[in-house]
This record gives C-alpha cells, structure tokens and sequence, in this order.
C-alpha cells in the first residue's frame, strides 16, 4: 500500500488515505474486481481533486458532522478504513466481529448532531476484549483506588443500621466504637452516643459524621500516598508537561461541569495527571470569564518573570477547554441539570463561554495576546468523549465532532500502531482546513487516553454505568478539593461567597433533597478554602472564609438545617504543601457550654 501525498501540505497521509480503487470508483462506471493495486497516485488536478473528495467520504464514514460510522457498512482491514463505497473483498478477509452475524448486540450510541446521541445496534466484542491501545496496568491500578474509595462510603449505611439496633444494649458504646472502628477505620463522635439511652440516637447525626470522616480518611491517602501517580514532580506529571509543551501549550486550563459525573474527567476519562492541569468546575460549565482572565493574566505574568513553565517568548499558548456532558442512554432526563438536560444547548453554551473569554483576552491585552480553544463532551452513561475540533483558525463548530466511541470499534481490529495512526489521520481530516499539528497531535492522544476509559467502564460493569444519574456523596463548596478525581463523588459549587455560587448551589441541593433528603439523610456538605503558606494570615482568613460561606449556607436553607438536615464540615488547605485537608470546625462539634 502506497501513502497518497495532500494536495494541501504535500505531507504524506496515513494509511488510511483513499486508495486508487477509491478514487477509480468515483470516476468510472466499471466494476473493479479482484484485490486492491498498489499504483502511484497521478498527478493531474482532477485525481488530486478526487483524492481530496474520496477522504472526505471516508472521513464521513467515520465521524464528519458528527455522525458515527455504521459498522454494518464499513469495516476494518489492512490498516485502512473502507468506506461503504468501495466493494467489499471475501467474507474470508474481514475481521471477525464484522462477518459473524450470530455474535452478540449491544446497545451503543451513535453520535449525530441532529440527533444527539441515539441507541443503535452494533456488533460487539468477544468479551473481555480490550482496544490494542487500552493501558490494562492503569485500568488496574484505577479500578483498586475507585474500589477503596468508595468502599468507605458504601459501608457507612449497613454500619449505622448495626449500630441503631444495639443502642439500647447495657454495653452499647463500647460496642459501638469496637464495630465502626473495624468497619470504617475511626470512632463515632461520643456526644452523640452518650444521648441515647434518654433519647433514639441522632442517625442523620452520625450519617453526616461517618461521610465527614471518610472524606478526611481519603484526603489523606490522596496527599501523602499520591495514588493515582499524578502529583507534582512525578514522572507522569513531567512527561505530560514535556507533552504539552511540545503541542505547542504551555497551560492546559479546564472546566468541567460541577456535576460529579465529571469529577473524575481528568485522571480517569482523559487520563491526565491532575498536577499537570488547571481544574475548576462549574455548574454547567459556565466558568466565571473575569477570574479566568486573571488567572491568565497571573499565568502569563509568570512566564515572563520567572519562565514557568517556559518563556515568555516561547510560541506556546494558553489552552482553555470546557467539558460538558450529556446522557446517551436517558437524554431527555440524565443530562446536565444547569441546561434542562439538553445536550445541544450546554454545548452551545460551553463554546459561547469560551468565546467571550478569548475576546475577553484580545481586547484587553491586544498585540498578539490569545488563547486556544478546545470543546469537549462526555457520555456519562459510558465515559466516552466526543472532540469538537477546532480548525487551524480555532474556530470550532457545534455540529462537528469526532465520537471516541466509533472511532474504538473502527479501529478495535487493528495493530496498536494501525489504530494510533488511524486516529491521528482522523483528527487531521477531520476539518476542512487541517488544526495546527500541535492540536492534532494534543486530541490524538485525548482520543486514544479514553479509549482505555471505555473499555475500564465495559470491564468494571459489564456495560455501561448502572447509576446512570446523580449518586454523589457529599458536596463541595468553596475552593479546592483538588484529591477528589472519582466519578460520583462530590458534587461541586466553586465559590467564594455563597451570592455569587448560589446558582451552583442550589443544583447540588436540589440533587442532594432527591438522593438523601427522600431517604430522611441528611445532606453533607464540606467547605473548603485552599491558601497559600507564603502569604502572612492567609490561613486565618481561609478559616474566616469558611466560617463566612457557612452562615450564608445556614441562612439560605435554614429549613434543612432546623431538621438536621444538612450538616457542614469546614476544611482549609495550604495548596504549597503536599498535605491533607484540615478539619478547623462542623456542626456536628459538641456543644461548648458557658463557665459560670
């Protein structure tokens, strides 16, 4: 097989450029027999023009304007991608998966703009199969802290019903303590326990202590163990810095959606090292243009003093992504709860906010000052993204995107290098005018990352997500809580005054009264305020901070806090120090009674 050179660039393609067939079928009326000739390709306009238009059609096939390719009318062969145009060889030289039609379906989504993301059928896999460029080792290592994890917090329930059934025991405390401390590895608070032989014991209490003291448990085993190898000054960290770098950005700066089906979207769905970006997320994705522009300001002003990450000088740029998220197995109610669970329109409003915050940029700093842009989806039934490729001008449409879903079964039958290139070739044909390498290059490896994320959610529940909405265990509020990376988990609101995130608070809360309020549970709520060390008094106005967001929060929903409710955890943490969060107060403390 020959490479077919660009009429654009010159470079050569990847193997997955249209073959002479191709380009044959579209121009002649005869039927082409027999197995594929490698020919030079010619260099007449017309050929060259019908080699641009054959990719296209092969691009169309896999991903263009969205839409996923049908795997009932392509297939995998060679280490080329055949459209459904070209005439299939013998069913004895097609991969497997693609001639058995007694194997197994399963119900996957296909990515279109028109319609979202709709169930179709598409063959699946021999099970236990992984992507040839799956990292099975991390996927692993993943799946064990997820496991520990949330293991804590799946045994606070059926630990606190053994403790309601023993508190009218002559021995109860002591029994108490010896259960939860095997259980969940630290003691009851004894205030409360002491109460219950003149009244039943305060279970929404001791609930909201049991998820206060977990997420403590996990703070610290995220800080002083570093278990997902991400930290500053791994090597994981260095290399995707060197990565980034090399792209041709010196920031990558990221904003999820506050909804915890999103907290792990970096160690987990893109397989980042968390030291290596900028995270802050938001309900909605819809980030706060002004601090986003300081924050570039502080970035860029660095650079210049002290050439960190590189220099000033340098041709790198600021890269700023927004990560909204969709439901393909339940669109209309599993979406996200900011934009009424409508995938377009978070879409739409992701790419607006990155819009006013790059024209934000120019027209405050002028002379070259910019930055660039980067749209991202996530299925949070399956974890699998679809990239809105930005051309070599940055500009990013709504109905274009490449679906890392098709593109894992297109490429599932290939060699690990065929199915890298595969990749690589679809990102470059992707646009009408092919993205800066650097980019290509940044979504190519994005792609392939969360190809191995696909195949951890297939292993670890044998299909998709079984809670396909809302189960998080707490909410976050404030700044910080860099540890938390599982899906899930918290629900965040970054805030610095209660007035400002009210919007991303309210939607925690309204969650929270659906997944603990029903149940007669409590909401937990941790507040957290990062400082740094090296500024004289800033612990001290972090702990004010806290203390501050917690009376707006006992004003705003004094109700469920009337009830016991909701019951809040205030935590600071230096963020120039690898060490846990510190507890500095809760609702939950004893009483502090008057001297007399």
């Amino acid at each position: 097989m020959v490479r077919s050179k660009s009429k654009r660039s010159g470079r050569l393609q990847a193997p997955t450029a249209p073959t002479r067939l191709q380009m044959q079928h579209g121009h002649s009326p005869s039927t082409v027999t027999g197995s594929d000739q490698s020919l030079e390709p010619s260099g007449s306009e017309s050929v060259q023009s019908s080699t641009r238009s054959a990719a296209l059609e092969r691009r169309k096939a896999l991903t263009t304007s969205g839409k996923a390719a049908l795997l009932t009318s392509s297939s995998v062969s060679g280490g080329r991608i055949r459209s459904g145009q070209e005439r299939r060889r013998s069913n004895a030289q097609q991969p497997v998966w693609v001639r058995r039609k007694d194997r197994s379906v399963t119900s996957v989504t296909s990515c279109s703009p028109e319609t979202g993301f709709s169930t179709t059928l598409v063959s699946r896999r021999a099970p236990g199969a992984l992507h040839p460029l799956t990292d099975r080792v991390e996927n692993e290592r993943l799946q064990a802290y997820e496991l520990e994890v949330k293991g804590r917090f799946e045994r606070i329930v059926p630990l606190l019903q053994q403790v309601s059934a023993l508190q009218h025991q002559p021995d109860f405390l002591p029994q108490a303590q010896r259960l939860t401390r095997a259980e969940l590895g630290f003691d009851l608070p004894d205030h409360i326990l002491e109460k219950s032989w003149v009244c039943p014991l305060d279970m929404r209490a001791l609930f909201a202590w049991c998820v206060f003291q977990s997420h403590q448990a996990f703070s610290e085993r995220f800080f002083l163990d570093d278990p997902l190898q991400g930290a500053s000054g791994s090597s994981r960290s260095d290399a995707f810095n060197t990565f980034l770098l090399d792209c041709g950005f010196h920031l990558l700066d990221v904003t999820p959606c506050a909804d915890g089906r999103l907290a792990h979207s970096i160690a987990y769905a893109l397989r980042i090292p968390f030291s290596a970006v900028r995270r802050r997320s938001h309900a909605g994705a819809m980030f706060d243009v002004e601090n986003t522009v300081n924050r570039w300001v502080k970035t860029e002003h660095r650079r210049y003093r002290e050439s960190i990450p590189n220099e000033a000088h340098a041709p790198t740029r600021y890269l700023k992504t927004v990560t909204y998220h969709f439901s393909s197995l339940d669109p209309t109610h599993q979406g996200c709860a900011a934009h009424g669970s409508n995938d377009s329109l978070a879409a739409s409003a992701g790419l607006q906010r990155l819009h006013d915050f790059r024209e934000a940029v120019e027209n405050t700093f002028c002379c070259g000052a910019s930055v660039d842009l980067l749209l991202i989806g996530l299925d949070t039934d399956t974890d699998a993204i679809r990239v809105h490729v930005p051309d070599r001008d940055g500009g990013i449409q709504l109905d274009r995107w490449l679906c890392a879903q098709a593109l894992y079964e297109s490429t599932a039958s290939l060699t690990a290098a065929q199915a890298s290139e595969a990749v690589t070739a679809s990102v470059q044909t992707h646009c009408p005018q092919a993205p800066d390498p650097g980019m290509v290059r940044f979504i190519s490896q994005l792609l392939i990352n969360n190809f191995s994320q696909q195949d951890y959610v297939r292993s670890l529940h044998n299909g998709p997500y079984p809670d396909a909405g809302h189960s998080e265990r707490f909410i976050g509020v404030g700044i910080g809580f860099k540890e938390v990376h599982l899906r899930n988990l918290t629900y965040f609101a970054h805030l610095d005054t209660v007035e400002e995130g009210a919007p991303d608070l309210d939607v925690g809360v309204k969650i929270f009264k659906g997944l603990n309020v029903t149940r007669d549970l409590p909401i937990p709520v941790v507040i957290r305020f990062d400082y740094s060390g090296k500024v004289p008094g800033a612990r001290q106005r972090a702990i004010a901070d806290c203390h501050r967001v917690q009376d707006a929060i006992t004003t705003r929903y004094s109700d469920l806090v009337r009830d016991g409710l909701l019951h809040t955890l205030l935590t600071v943490r230096d963020r120039d120090q690898s060490t846990p969060a510190e507890a500095v107060g809760s609702t939950l403390d004893p009483v502090q009674q008057e001297a007399h």
